[in-house]
């Protein structure tokens, strides 16, 4: 690599380590603010625990930040390096259009592998510890989820309200138990009460003091017209509020595309093994091809990454320009393009018979082929 390659290998790769960063603050911020800022600010944790948890969102921002990073990096450093003439007289001393490309095209590869680590191993990893840790900061004291004059929506399937808290002691407590649907089947309102963690089914049992309790019809919990079994009693059993809706997902529910690479080919050695019922077929092949839409996004992601430092090279001459804002509107509309071609392709999972999983490829293949055409049209000039 000479002088003039290492000088654009490490102006590209500055840029795009600085756009990277930007998006993946711009991905992970939500993940911060819907996961971490309440339980931060109710005292469930300190702010060593908030950084490392912060830090466990990062593999998974920089699945999504990396190809948008790079292609950004790619059009502002060479738009800049066109708008100030470098290109140009670039090609007057000989360098070629293919010449100038070999340092950004080797650092595409290199960022490609890097996103296939990340999307395979270091992100699936990530995502299952970050809630693993996050349970066991709020498990560690779990009724600090309860804030008085509130109404706590976090549970699954339950809403909350309490007037006054005292440690563990409550007082005006009312309680709404939700359907799969979110109408209210059962309501109960206590004087004063308590909460007690339950480790082995991860909920809250309340123990309430002076309670009524207002059952509706299972059925048709909206119907009215029926009056409601409404019995009253000191103490009320049966009423647990589940806690993994709070922690953000149970890690023995956990998505597939939580799961490393290893792990998702034995799942789907342990599927294509299967014989299903005749009457299951069609829910079989649904869920293989689940798998391999998974697999075959993962892969797909980090080739994405190429493809943009690719298409980034010729627009980026041809666009001349050294307005960021422009560039970056550029980058933007081009991500967006190939994340809506890949939307709509996952779709299609519900029909296995039309491969999605190989449909997924299209975008690239699209984006290379643009690429490649773009660059044949300015080697030409």
């Amino acid at each position: 690599m000479n002088l003039l390659d290492r000088h654009i290998f490490t102006s590209v790769l500055l840029t795009c380590a600085a756009a990277v960063g930007l998006f993946a603050f711009v991905v992970a911020l939500p993940n911060v603010v819907k996961d971490l800022l309440t339980p931060l600010l109710a005292g469930q944790f300190g702010i060593g625990t908030f950084i490392r948890l912060v830090g466990l969102i990062i593999p998974f921002a920089v699945t999504y930040a990396l190809p948008m990073g790079i292609l950004t990096g790619v059009l502002l450093t060479l738009g800049r390096l066109s708008a100030d003439s470098e290109i140009t007289a670039m090609r007057a001393s000989g360098i070629s259009v293919l010449q100038t490309a070999r340092p950004v095209l080797v650092l595409g590869v290199l960022c490609a592998l890097a996103a296939l680590y990340v999307n395979l191993e270091s992100a699936p990893w990530a995502r299952t510890q970050f809630y693993r840790e996050l349970a066991a900061a709020v498990r560690a004291n779990p009724l600090r989820v309860i804030e008085p004059k509130t109404f706590i929506r976090s549970f699954s399937g339950t809403v909350l309200y309490v007037g006054e808290k005292d440690g563990a002691i409550l007082r005006d407590i009312w309680l709404w138990e939700l359907d799969d649907q979110s109408r209210v089947r059962r309501l109960v309102r206590a004087e004063a009460g308590r909460l007690d963690y339950e480790e082995a089914t991860n909920s809250l049992i309340p123990t309430f003091v002076n309670a009524k309790t207002e059952e509706r019809d299972a059925e048709n919990p909206e119907d009215f017209s029926k009056s409601p079994n409404a019995p009253s009693a000191r103490t009320t059993a049966g009423v647990r509020i589940a806690l993994d809706k709070y922690f953000g997902r149970s890690l023995e529910r956990r998505k597939d595309d939580w799961l490393p690479y290893d792990a998702l080919r034995a799942k789907q050695a342990q599927l294509a093994a299967e014989v299903p019922a005749p009457d299951k077929v069609g829910e079989m092949a649904r869920k293989r091809m689940e798998l391999s839409l998974i697999l075959h996004e993962k892969f797909n992601l980090s080739l994405a990454v190429f493809a943009f430092a690719l298409i980034g090279v010729p627009l980026g001459i041809k666009v001349s320009r050294r307005e960021t804002s422009a560039n970056l509107g550029l980058a933007l509309l081009l991500v967006v393009g190939f994340y809506l071609l890949t939307v709509a392709v996952r779709w299609l999972d519900r029909r296995p018979e039309l491969r999605p999983d190989l449909l997924l490829w299209l975008p690239n293949v699209l984006f290379i082929a643009l690429g490649v055409w773009l660059f044949s049209r300015i080697d030409r000039k």
